[in-house]
């Protein structure tokens, strides 16, 4: 993913967070929210009891390749924030992939 596709400070994090939309799941929380950009944004965010840091960075890793794998799902314009919390560890990637589709799909339709 490239840079200017990444929300990294805080300040943007808690702004979309406070001020969007939200879908749930067991696993993770999509926040979204609309941008003045030609494309779509996104940050991905692991709770500190998913595990310890190498598990944190294994999800992180694991959700920016399902993300540039359904970039075809994904609105121009929009910010998106992934909160995966610590249900996400139990899945296999396949079963992950399936279930963060499945949000984006319902979300943008």
């Amino acid at each position: 993913m490239k840079k200017n596709y990444i929300i990294k400070k805080s300040k943007d994090f808690t702004n979309i967070i406070k001020k969007s939309k939200y879908y749930k799941k067991r696993a993770f929380t999509i926040y979204i929210k609309d941008n003045d950009l030609d494309h779509s944004r996104f940050g991905i965010s692991v709770t500190t009891n998913s595990g310890n840091a190498v598990i944190r960075n294994k999800i992180k890793r694991q959700m920016r390749m399902i993300i540039n794998e359904s970039k075809k799902d994904y609105k121009k314009n929009l910010d998106y924030i992934i909160i995966v919390k610590k249900p996400f560890i139990s899945y296999s990637y396949q079963e992950m992939k399936e279930d963060y589709e499945k949000a984006i799909k319902s979300i943008n339709s």
